[in-house]
């Protein structure tokens, strides 16, 4: 079908891109706003992350069938049921009176969110000219790049000011728009459907293996690892299901998971340098409020603020890399991104301390704009070249998915290292205050003879400790970052060009997979 010009074009993009923005911004938003969330409904806070987790969990399991969904019902009236069931949980997530009640609505959110963004990918590359599919992505990049940022602050801002409810009823008038712009341009541009046998072995197995991997990832800290049964059971489980579903569908004739995928050699190596990148990336995305929250002093609002300044530099280099696109090498751009990546993690890694203002935090954040610029929509060239366009949809289902579970693992990695290094910090700070050393009695002297007593002193260092190994245990996180930005630089490198998105001849599917 001959692809979108002009105005409808613009239409599209504007359309898509605000329906990513709405499922991204949907995943951040609420975590500030926990707490009053969770007062609101007489629930303690530990019950309240259920609202974070029932969503994940929901849609990491619905991220992956995205693909089968496609053929079997067609990616424009997918996306638009997709897009209208959104906005109907959204409503009833903010009615919700009771924490049980929000956690059930916030579970059919997640279901129906999955497919959005896949779709909007494939929906944007299959309606945009073969030569303008570089801009396409990288309009659509900025989306995903802005929305975490607009989260917290959001988030924070509407629960100080508004019911909490607002936090999901901001979805509603995005949500009608995007339907009803998308029925209207696409309404008759359906792609082809096939009728296909349900693979129910494969989808029982990736619900109760994706299921048991989130749930053990989300309540992993909080229960202590491997020292609870229940963590250890949902490992076990997770493991067991996984590896079966692989092997059920590698030999399955309708599979549920199109992981034949994975014989293309661009879409592998960008999709694995996607997800290791992730791991970092989302955690330091979670760790940096945490620490100017818990050690600096910010407040949630501010903290939101300090990492504002990431979204700056996609939104103005974003149009300029598409457009550019064609005419340069996509490995060059990750390449700059990781160096960039690497750079400003061990920027941070060198002047994050526990008096630190405003400005330490947010020129990092500002410069590593420039590797974000020239990540998502390079990768995403790469992972798509010589795959023919029918396949988009199911690409970008399964690469989303590993993307999010791989924040997902990120994330509780970055938590874990971060609680574990702060103890050994912890440890050998605690070792240096001792009667034995001449120095910390010189330092508890002359406090004491400035009046306070030494009850006083004492709780005093003990913060100070505490919060220096948070930060010292911060840093040797952002400095592992760095090292394995630098190694990724590697793994790029073994991506073949032509490097065309969504193209559909011979010959690139032989270059991708040779």
């Amino acid at each position: 079908m001959k692809p979108l010009e002009g105005r409808q074009l613009g239409w599209l993009t504007i359309a898509l891109s605000l329906a990513t923005f709405m499922q991204v911004l949907d995943g951040t938003i609420a975590n500030v706003a926990l707490p009053t969330i969770a007062g609101n409904l007489g629930a303690s806070t530990t019950q309240g992350t259920w609202v974070i987790t029932s969503f994940g969990v929901a849609n990491a399991i619905s991220i992956p069938i995205t693909g089968w969904l496609a053929k079997r019902i067609g990616e424009v009236r997918l996306f638009l049921w997709s897009t209208a069931l959104f906005v109907l949980a959204s409503w009833l997530c903010g009615i919700s009176s009771s924490l049980g009640m929000l956690i059930f609505f916030r579970i059919i959110q997640g279901l129906v969110a999955g497919p959005m963004m896949p779709l909007a990918q494939s929906l944007l590359l299959n309606n945009y000219p073969p030569l303008k599919r570089n801009m396409a992505l990288a309009l659509w990049s900025m989306t995903v790049i802005v929305a975490p940022i607009f989260g917290p602050i959001l988030g924070g801002y509407i629960s100080d000011n508004y019911h909490w409810g607002w936090i999901f009823f901001i979805n509603i008038p995005i949500g009608l728009l995007v339907v009803l712009a998308v029925f209207k341009l696409l309404h008759n541009r359906e792609t082809k459907i096939e009728i296909r046998k349900i693979d129910f072995i494969g989808l029982m197995l990736l619900v109760l293996g994706v299921g048991s991997l989130q749930l053990m990832l989300d309540q992993g800290k909080e229960l202590d690892w491997f020292n609870s049964p229940l963590i250890i059971g949902l490992t076990i489980c997770s493991i067991i299901t996984l590896i079966a579903l692989v092997i059920w569908e590698l030999t399955d004739d309708n599979p549920v998971i199109d992981l034949s995928l994975f014989k293309s050699r661009n879409f592998t190596i960008a999709t694995l340098c996607v997800c290791l990148a992730f791991v970092f990336y989302y955690g330091s995305m979670v760790l940096i409020p945490q620490l100017l929250q818990s050690v600096v002093g910010f407040n949630a609002t501010w903290a939101g603020l300090a990492a504002a300044p990431i979204g700056l530099i996609p939104i103005i280099l974003a149009p300029i890399i598409g457009k550019l696109g064609t005419k340069i090498d996509m490995r060059i751009l990750v390449t700059f991104s990781f160096i960039v990546y690497a750079a400003t993690f061990l920027w941070r890694a060198l002047t994050f301390e526990t008096g630190m203002g405003f400005a330490t935090t947010a020129w990092p954040q500002f410069f590593q704009g420039f590797a974000i610029a020239c990540f998502f929509m390079p990768l995403t060239t790469i992972m798509y070249s010589g795959l023919s366009s029918d396949k988009i949809a199911a690409a970008s289902s399964l690469s989303g998915f590993m993307r999010t579970m791989a924040g997902s693992i990120g994330a509780s990695i970055v938590a874990n290292m971060w609680s574990s290094n702060e103890a050994t910090h912890h440890t050998i700070l605690v070792e240096s205050i001792s009667p034995y050393n001449p120095l910390s009695n010189e330092i508890f002297a002359k406090m004491m003879s400035l009046g306070m007593s030494y009850e006083q002193v004492a709780a005093y260092w003990a913060k100070e400790i505490t919060n220096q190994s948070l930060i010292m245990a911060a840093n040797d996180i952002f400095t592992i970052a760095a090292a394995a930005f630098i190694a990724l630089i590697v793994l790029v490198w073994f991506a073949k060009p032509p490097f065309t998105p969504g193209g559909n001849s011979t010959s690139q599917t032989s270059n991708a997979n040779h």
